[in-house]
């Protein structure tokens, strides 16, 4: 039993000396170095450096007197000294690895996704990343799968503008509804995703296709800066329907169908999926 003590702490960070001295003080404490030694079975030679360790870390505690007496930190109080260590630690390396990550990523570089969910994680983690703004073109099923990091980022501090189509309520960020929903539902044959963070990466694609979905995310300039304007070119039209409806309408039909009609490729209702050959 109590090897497999040993090899826990151990798992602890403790070496095995280390381990077999805690272990002497929990069975008796307060003891001296000398006969920490005897009750532990770590010789005398390595005894005081191998004390002086666990002192350093706060996991044993030593008096001040001749000789010095040593008492061991309980093992509740190690735990969760241990865990709130681990915890820093983490945290620390994340950010630490994520900002390396930024610079050693090559921004020439596209990278394709294949998949619902593998779209939905690689927009989430770019997400969970924002630190300014988030402008998100979405239908409401996937505004839906990723509210909870939208929120944590609103929650960061970070502006979150979203255009919909289809209905969704989020008290946390500014909602554009689109106006053509349906008819570009429709027309297209499915959803996508268009979500730029920062004005620094993007994510971009088709995701009504299951497993077969396809998107591309990257960071290069010469593809964020227009994908990033096609989404605010999409809140100046909102704007532009909310103070001159009637005006538009009068010249480009309800939600500027006409519009639409006279810049749509090929014949009435031949989706984008089936021209991009992902609706076989």
């Amino acid at each position: 039993m109590k090897s497999e003590i040993i090899k826990m702490l151990q798992d602890l960070n403790f070496t095995e000396y280390e381990a077999k001295a805690y272990l002497a003080l929990l069975d008796k404490s307060p003891l001296s170095g000398y006969a920490i030694s005897l009750n532990s079975g770590v010789p005398r030679s390595k005894i005081y450096e191998v004390l002086s360790g666990l002192v350093e870390r706060g996991e044993i505690m030593v008096s001040h007197e001749d000789p010095s007496l040593y008492t061991p930190l309980p093992p509740q109080e190690l735990i969760r000294m241990k865990k709130s260590r681990l915890e820093s630690s983490f945290e620390a390396a994340e950010a630490a690895l994520a900002n390396y990550s930024y610079v050693s990523l090559n921004r020439e570089n596209i990278w394709n996704i294949t998949g619902y969910e593998a779209i939905l994680s690689r927009t989430a983690e770019a997400i969970n990343r924002a630190s300014g703004r988030i402008l998100l073109e979405i239908w409401t099923e996937e505004a839906q799968q990723l509210e909870l990091e939208l929120r944590r980022a609103a929650e960061r501090g970070v502006e979150v503008l979203i255009v919909v189509y289809g209905e969704l309520k989020f008290d946390f960020a500014q909602v554009y509804p689109h106006d053509s929903s349906e008819e570009i539902t429709r027309e297209y044959g499915g959803r996508w995703i268009v979500a730029s963070v920062d004005d620094r990466e993007v994510v971009a694609g088709i995701v009504s296709l299951g497993t077969d979905s396809r998107a591309a995310w990257t960071m290069h300039p010469g593809l964020v800066m227009p994908i990033t304007e096609v989404i605010i070119h999409d809140l100046y039209i909102y704007e532009m329907m909310q103070a001159h409806r009637a005006t538009l309408e009068q010249t480009f039909g309800p939600n500027l169908i006409e519009l639409r009609k006279k810049y749509n490729f090929g014949p009435s209702g031949y989706s984008m999926a089936m021209k991009l050959g992902l609706g076989r």
